[in-house]
């Protein structure tokens, strides 16, 4: 049967739980990618924090360094937050942000297959989305930059894009005089047909 499998916490409470400043600020980035809970942002930060803390040990000159900088480089290469000239001390000055653009769900926004980021959210764990064929339903994978173009309905659904939106409105704004303006041509047609009787 095999041992149970040992559960872990996947992230870390911030140290100052009740700073205004903090608070404030991670709520703006909770709206803005549309995460359900403090607890996926946490998450965020805490693997921030983990990437930061082996940069350190590796700056600071561990055993195998070149090696475990070469894993650590490549990994984030793949994901598409770093490049090949990416050095260590490129890697210190990482933010959460570069990990939560590379979520599932804020893909899908910025690909234009959702109207919102918490669209997004609904269309992945609601089964609509697949990567290269496979049904992906968890808004925080994180996408490799080789299969974001892979990326497409898993089902077929009928959702307008944002700028198909945008663009729908700003047609009919601008038919909106154009049908003002199409009743009065028809008022010289009526008098001729009155001269005709």
């Amino acid at each position: 049967m095999g041992s149970a499998k040992r559960n872990r916490k996947k992230f870390e409470k911030p140290k100052e739980r009740w700073n205004l400043a903090r608070i404030k600020a991670d709520n703006t980035l909770v709206d803005e990618y549309g995460l359900k809970n403090m607890k996926e942002l946490w998450k965020v930060q805490t693997e921030i924090s983990r990437i930061r803390g082996n940069v350190r040990k590796l700056l600071a000159g561990g055993s195998h360094s070149e090696d475990v900088k070469q894993r650590l480089i490549g990994r984030l290469v793949k994901l598409g937050i770093a490049t090949n000239t990416t050095t260590l001390d490129d890697l210190l000055d990482l933010k959460e942000r570069s990990l939560l653009d590379r979520r599932l769900q804020s893909v899908v926004f910025k690909k234009g297959m959702a109207r919102t980021v918490k669209q997004a959210r609904q269309l992945t764990v609601h089964g609509f989305i697949e990567i290269d064929g496979r049904k992906v339903n968890r808004p925080g994978y994180l996408v490799d930059a080789n299969l974001e173009g892979r990326i497409s309905y898993h089902k077929t659904i009928d959702i307008m894009p944002k700028k198909a939106v945008e663009k729908t409105a700003e047609a009919q704004e601008e038919s909106a005089p154009a049908a003002e303006a199409a009743p009065e041509a028809p008022a010289p047609a009526t008098e001729a047909a009155k001269e005709g009787e």
